[in-house]
């Protein structure tokens, strides 16, 4: 046990008249963290205690009264936690394909090698080899997005709402911009396309009702100040019942005709068909451009299974002229994702998505082999005195993609009886914070893994976690 570097406590009559006098000194909290291992460099690890001090002397002031010990073990929490890595690789058992708030696709190996060289070593970024002249960003991508989807011209940025956003300051500031009033919406982390709009210094023209709108409706509302109709795919929600949208080429042909242009937030970033995996119809880019919508922007951190990115495609002449505006500078993707992304894509170029990119993986895995798999783990659960078991259950694929869509999938069960103390919430906070750390979902009094977002090579270190943090007591 290290040595206890902190000062006496004073006296009980001491803190009533002084309560700052349960704060340690600050030398005496840098040699605790330096006999806890901190590697901080010395001006590093002072200022780290400092402040973790200051926020302890904050909360005195408005009248909480801390115990010393505790004072100490918050502060040195507080600075270790500086040499911590925090994005950590983890196991994704929720059953969520694409989760949000576990930073979306993880990319495949290639990918993520890809990344990895261009992060480490120089690249031809801006230069092209040949003749050393500048030139070159993003190249190898719209030559692959042409053959992919068909469009003319290709630019990437960091995000899909920063896509969106540059697209309308580009082509529609001080102009209007018709919206069904049922594609007016919130599509996630209160990305708004009014709001998006108004930033961007287009004027919102909703047309419709709620649920249904009609070709007429936009035909109606387009003047001389109209600059394009946009059609917002509703990617995180659905519309049922007695409801109405004209179809892409209605869109296309009228504003065509009245001399607007037609732009198109895909959202999600399909590239193929998901029907023959069992899901309902996405929106793919390659029938977009094919369809003759002269921009659409998607995400490259969702279906298409690549690092963030927003993806800007297009008819080559509207691109160029978004690429010029002084935003495109602001939210231009770097080496790393651009690699990536390139990666990625040449997974579909080579027909081996389904195979190679890990959310496709997880959308294509059958149900009987996943069962093969969950029973294989409650078998080395039970020989370690676990008491699991497989259950049947239902996969999401998530991160604002197919909304209500599900996958048959298998899952790991413990019940709340197999855990000493009943403390299920104890035993996945555990879990959450092991190595690596395993995210599962507490569903009708059991902990559940759902292997479907668990790719086959990690069954091993899910198996190992799990016997080693569910038996513990809670």
């Amino acid at each position: 046990m290290p040595p206890d570097h902190t000062a006496p406590a004073s006296s009980a009559e001491g803190e009533r008249r002084n309560p700052f006098a349960v704060l340690p000194s600050v030398t005496a909290l840098v040699a605790a963290a330096r006999d806890a291992g901190s590697s901080l460099a010395e001006p590093t690890l002072t200022a780290a205690v400092q402040h973790a001090l200051a926020i302890e002397r904050a909360a005195i002031a408005v009248g909480q009264h801390p115990m010393r010990a505790d004072v100490s073990t918050r502060t040195l929490a507080a600075v270790l936690n500086l040499e911590h890595l925090r994005l950590s690789p983890l196991l994704n058992a929720t059953g969520v394909v694409i989760h949000t708030n576990l930073g979306r696709a993880p990319v495949s190996d290639e990918t993520a090698e890809a990344m990895a060289r261009a992060a480490a070593n120089p690249v031809p970024l801006e230069l092209e080899p040949e003749t050393n002249e500048r030139g070159g960003r993003g190249r190898d991508i719209a030559a692959l997005m042409q053959a992919l989807t068909g469009a003319e011209a290709t630019l990437v940025v960091n995000n899909c709402a920063a896509a969106v956003l540059l697209t309308l300051s580009t082509l529609a500031a001080g102009r209007g911009v018709i919206v069904s009033r049922g594609e007016a919406v919130e599509i996630g982390g209160g990305f708004r396309i009014p709001d998006v709009l108004r930033q961007s210094g287009a004027t919102l023209v909703e047309v419709g009702t709620t649920n249904r709108t009609y070709a007429h409706d936009y035909a109606e509302a387009t003047d001389e100040r109209t600059a394009a109709y946009l059609k917002a795919h509703p990617s995180n929600f659905r519309m049922v019942g007695f409801t109405h949208a004209p179809t892409l080429a209605e869109l296309v042909d009228l504003a065509h005709a009245r001399g607007v242009l037609l732009l198109e937030d895909l959202g999600s970033g399909a590239l193929f068909d998901t029907r023959p995996f069992g899901l309902a119809p996405e929106p793919t880019l390659p029938e977009s451009i094919a369809a003759g919508v002269d921009v659409a922007t998607i995400s490259g951190d969702k279906l298409l299974g690549g690092p963030q990115a927003g993806i800007i495609a297009g008819r080559a002449e509207w691109v160029a002229r978004i690429a010029r505006h002084p935003l495109a500078r602001a939210v231009r993707a770097d080496k790393t994702s651009l690699a990536g992304l390139a990666a990625t894509l040449r997974h579909y170029a080579r027909g081996e998505a389904v195979e190679k990119i890990p959310i496709w993986r997880a959308i294509a895995a059958r149900p009987e082999d996943l069962r093969g798999r969950v029973e294989q783990i409650v078998a080395d659960l039970t020989a370690a005195g676990i008491n699991a078991h497989p259950v049947v259950t239902a996969s999401t694929i998530g991160g604002g993609s197919l909304p209500g869509e599900t996958l048959p999938s298998w899952a790991i069960a413990v019940d709340a009886e197999a855990i000493p103390g009943r403390n299920l919430e104890a035993t996945a906070r555990r879990l959450r914070l092991g190595t690596p750390g395993v995210y599962g979902r507490i569903e009708r009094d059991r902990l559940l893994f759902d292997l479907r977002t668990v790719l086959p090579e990690d069954d091993e270190r899910l198996s190992n976690t799990l016997r080693g943090a569910v038996g513990l007591t809670g």
